[in-house]
């Protein structure tokens, strides 16, 4: 039996955020460049993208370039952005077809003109599209967003817009870039690191945390899967006991 057939589809977390992690250890693992696992993670987005989507999840955000990544050699972060273009242009219709709407969430002014350009495109092309939201998360890290919703929030006081006084956690979730969504449940991380390498702390409080060993390329439909039947065979309390769970 597939770890597919064993979901409950009742059950579904909304939101899943993956951290794709582990292409240039795969790559270094077949004598290549780091590029060429970015190349071949391509095919891991699709997989995880469709298997989301088949099964009913809402929102899939995919941390694809942190802010610290810009830290990288010249040569690979050309290369990502590159490679962030050619398949936005080539995987646009793809999107249409299977209704996904695409979201982008981070620093856009860090962004070089072409790349921005592309994805604002794809954001209108797919504007209407209701199966799934798919967000990627992209010069992205969540220290910068809390920061930024922080100044935010700031300015707004200063123009008498707020009173400090109201101010409460969903006040402040106001100003976050993922405002438009809800907080994932579970989130996945590849390449066997247990760290959240400042990805959506505040969002991910009570996520469900789910480390593979398996490097980015060769993530699958069935590993996405099988990460979600573990998000459903756990307890989720939320502060609670069993007990109050189960009156």
């Amino acid at each position: 039996m597939s770890f597919k057939d064993k979901i409950d589809l009742s059950r579904l977390p909304q939101h899943v955020a993956v951290i794709m992690d582990g292409n240039g250890r795969w790559a270094r693992a077949q004598g290549k460049e780091r590029t060429f696992g970015h190349e071949n993670g391509v095919n891991a987005v699709k997989e995880t993208v469709e298997a989301a989507a088949e099964i009913g999840v809402k929102f899939l955000t995919l941390y694809a370039f942190s802010t610290e990544n810009w830290n990288r050699p010249r040569t690979e972060i050309d290369a990502l952005m590159e490679l962030l273009v050619s398949t936005i242009n080539s995987e646009r219709e793809t999107l249409m077809k299977n209704g996904i709407k695409l979201d982008v969430i981070g620093d856009f002014d860090a962004l070089p003109p072409k790349c921005m350009t592309e994805l604002n495109e794809a954001m209108t092309h797919t504007a209407n599209n209701d199966r799934m939201t798919m967000v990627v998360a992209l010069s992205y890290s969540s220290r910068w967003e809390i920061v930024r919703a922080a100044r935010l929030l700031g300015a707004d006081i200063k123009a008498g817009k707020v009173n400090p006084e109201t101010i409460n956690e969903e006040m402040f979730g106001s100003y976050l870039c993922t405002k438009h969504m809800p907080d994932p449940e579970l989130l996945i991380r590849t390449s066997g690191e247990t760290r959240i390498s400042n990805f959506l702390l505040w969002q991910i409080a009570y996520a469900e945390l789910y480390f593979t060993p398996t490097l980015w390329p060769d993530f699958k439909r069935e590993d996405f899967y099988e990460a979600i039947v573990s998000y459903q065979n756990r307890e989720r309390r939320f502060g609670m006991v069993s007990e109050q769970l189960n009156k």
